[in-house]
């Protein structure tokens, strides 16, 4: 049975933060995501989603408000034994209806996956159009000011 058909994904809870930080700071280890810590994580848990298979978090995302209009998915990272089996697809879906429900009508992902997000539903928008992003995680890059991802954006409506 693949991951994707086992898959729940849940709210994230203490318990699972081990794991997130350890699945989130692999990527960052590669470069390809900003790298977390425990209490960053512990701070804003109430805004993470994990999927699990089992007892083992294969996957995490956040979400992040920016605006009444916009939230922007963070920390999207999928385990290594668990990539390409539809686990990211599932999050970053579940991630768009929780802002369907929430009433917010766009959601941003700045990425380097950009045929991923593509799959999703997202499209490029330059990046100065969206002026409500607070680009304070930015600040702390070290890429900044050069930065190199990719941002896309979903329409919930």
């Amino acid at each position: 049975m693949s991951v994707a058909k086992a898959l729940t994904v849940r709210q994230a809870r203490m318990v699972d933060v081990d794991a997130m930080l350890e699945i989130i700071n692999e990527y960052a280890q590669q470069g390809l995501m900003l790298p977390r810590t425990k209490l960053s994580v512990c701070e804003n848990l109430q805004s993470f989603i994990v999927a699990h298979d089992g007892d083992t978090v294969v996957g995490v995302a956040g979400l992040h408000i920016l605006w009444e209009d916009l939230a922007e998915i963070r920390s999207l990272a999928i385990a290594e034994k668990a990539k390409g089996m539809g686990v990211g697809k599932h999050l970053v879906l579940h991630l768009v209806e929780q802002c369907r429900q929430l009433g917010i009508k766009r959601v941003l992902a700045l990425t380097y996956q950009k045929t991923f997000f593509e799959k999703c539903g997202f499209w490029i928008v330059a990046k100065e159009t969206l002026p409500q992003k607070v680009w304070k995680d930015c600040i702390n890059c070290s890429k900044l000011p050069m930065c190199d991802e990719i941002a896309m954006i979903f329409e919930t409506a």
